[in-house]
């Protein structure tokens, strides 16, 4: 099957250099960095065109995800983007449609549209991959076998990040089980370093959000601090005791505002817990806008940082953490971030409670990286 291109200028996904490319000298008086001055750019910065790909790209989080993208919510108002979309070959045909769709919501930040069912195309000289391929559990299917099928991906997917990827490339999983797919990307990928590879948490993180400040009749940009620990599943734990909320300019405890430790050990935890299930229950789909949303709410945080005392959460790989928690595992932890770079959040109190969520957390990720590994392992999947 045949590359689709949009055909729009600048062909190469790279740093532009040189002469202005036609009808874009206009764009550099609103670019990052140049100050508005009206004179030609003369910092690099203002020219670099991120390439960023897109797994899955025919799906249902996909389709929600690229808006926010192409329109800056995820990279930033002045980040230009060459969008790359991956999918298998039988999805081509759908994605040419996605293609044209892209072109008329005339995003003045993407650039380039690549769409491919090659990895040597979708993964050269990336700058960002999102990987949210995979795939998904079945009535009746065995989790050994949802697992078999998914390192197969995601040991593919590794590979070509390892051979055809900018190092520095940044990596997050999305495809469940995210986690244990992010560390089978990551083994297989030497030479990019661990600490580029993250999963998504942040859905779980914005579903406690926002069931915090419904209780507490706040926006849920005013509830802080909130930590989802371990895995995006059923077992997934958020915890509450470090965080506060803000009203009338002060801050207080959670715990203190919500008043009702029941409430918060039990129906808090079994909503975000379920609420997947729930919706596709319902929807006879999995969750697609708020995944999406997620996604943005993680790359924005990886591109623009962390507030200072404030962190947000993340798997990413559990080595030297304070917790007790398994090393080797993709996990997640508070994290803060500066310079695009993540760091654990160390030494916070756990409670005999959260101590015990955390371990069951543990157990479940420790179970499928074994699996994974040993399939790994075998000569042929």
């Amino acid at each position: 099957m045949a590359d689709v291109q949009d055909g729009r200028k600048p062909k190469a996904c790279d740093t532009l250099k040189g002469e202005v490319v036609e009808d874009e000298a206009d764009d550099l008086l609103d670019c990052a960095g140049c100050g508005g001055s009206g004179q030609k750019a003369q910092d690099e910065r203002c020219w670099q065109i991120l390439k960023v790909l897109v797994t899955g790209a025919a799906g249902n989080i996909a389709y929600s995800l690229f808006h926010y993208i192409a329109n800056g919510d995820a990279f930033g108002k002045n980040q230009r983007i060459c969008l790359v979309l991956l999918d298998v070959t039988p999805a081509m045909e759908l994605l040419r449609a996605v293609v044209m769709e892209l072109q008329d919501c005339a995003f003045d930040l993407l650039r380039e549209i690549v769409a491919t069912d090659r990895e040597e195309i979708a993964f050269t000289d990336l700058d960002v991959a999102i990987l949210i391929g995979s795939i998904p559990h079945h009535a009746g299917m065995l989790k050994k076998d949802l697992l078999k099928s998914n390192v197969r991906i995601f040991r593919s997917q590794g590979q070509a990040l390892n051979k055809f990827s900018k190092k520095t490339v940044k990596v997050i999983v999305v495809g469940n089980p995210a986690n244990t797919n992010c560390l089978v990307a990551l083994k297989n990928a030497p030479t990019i370093p661990p600490e580029n590879f993250s999963s998504l948490n942040r859905l779980g993180l914005n579903r406690a959000k926002y069931q915090i400040a419904a209780r507490l009749s706040v926006e849920p940009k005013d509830v802080r601090n909130l930590i989802v620990w371990g895995n995006p599943s059923p077992k997934l734990y958020p915890d509450v005791n470090h965080a506060y909320f803000i009203r009338k300019c002060k801050k207080m405890s959670v715990t203190d505002g919500v008043g009702d430790s029941d409430w918060l050990q039990g129906d808090f935890i079994r909503i975000i817990q379920e609420r997947n299930n729930t919706i596709t229950k319902v929807r006879k789909l999995s969750s697609a806008m708020s995944a999406a949303k997620a996604i943005s709410d993680h790359l924005r945080d990886l591109w623009v940082g962390t507030p200072e005392g404030d962190w947000t959460s993340m798997g990413v790989i559990s080595n030297g953490n304070s917790y007790g928690v398994a090393e080797d595992l993709i996990y997640s932890f508070p994290v803060t971030i500066q310079n695009k770079t993540w760091k654990l959040v160390q030494d916070l109190a756990i409670s005999d409670f959260s101590k015990q969520k955390m371990k069951l957390c543990t157990e479940e990720i420790v179970d499928e990286r074994n699996q994974a590994l040993t399939f790994l392992s075998e000569s042929k999947l």
